[in-house]
């Protein structure tokens, strides 16, 4: 069974649990989706993760989980949980695995966006761009941490390994 954390508050929270739901029927897995508003509902959260028997969990992308992101790592490590983050940020304060798109090549694309714009091109006459770059992060001490020994052909795809 896989995890998956979700703010009910947010927009796209209907849309990434039918999203992951799908994925893991797929898969042939369960999904036990569990909804926090706030930071101080990740204790609970984790726990009702933990009754669930989850194997791990996804944490869906939210300007509450980004914000507390070092926390969220402290709450997964505590209950030897194995967590993947939408992007690598998660990863570098001390969460175990991140895939999502280059929040670098991202802002490039915003950069190159404004200077046509300043040159005068119309927004609407611009196309609108899909991420084409996706990065593996992995952090090897948190792999540690929660108990998992990662595969080499794992590391191997990782675009960086934190050790």
């Amino acid at each position: 069974m896989i995890g998956v954390l979700v703010n009910p508050g947010n927009p796209n929270a209907a849309s990434d649990s039918m999203q992951a739901q799908a994925a893991a029927t797929s898969l042939r897995l369960k999904v036990h989706i569990v909804q926090t508003v706030a930071e101080r509902d990740f204790d609970a959260a984790f726990d009702d993760f933990s009754r669930a028997h989850v194997s791990a969990v996804l944490v869906s992308r939210d300007a509450l989980f980004i914000d507390v992101r070092g926390r969220l790592a402290e709450f997964a490590a505590r209950h030897k949980l194995p967590v993947l983050y939408p992007e690598r940020s998660y990863v570098e304060a001390g969460g175990l695995m991140s895939y999502g798109s280059s929040r670098t090549d991202a802002y490039r694309e915003v950069g190159i966006y404004a200077g046509r714009i300043l040159r005068g091109e119309k927004p609407s006459d611009l196309p609108v761009i899909q991420p084409n770059k996706f990065e593996l992060v992995i952090n090897l001490k948190t792999a540690k941490a929660v108990g998992l020994d990662l595969p080499p052909a794992l590391l191997a795809l990782a675009d960086e390994v934190i050790e």
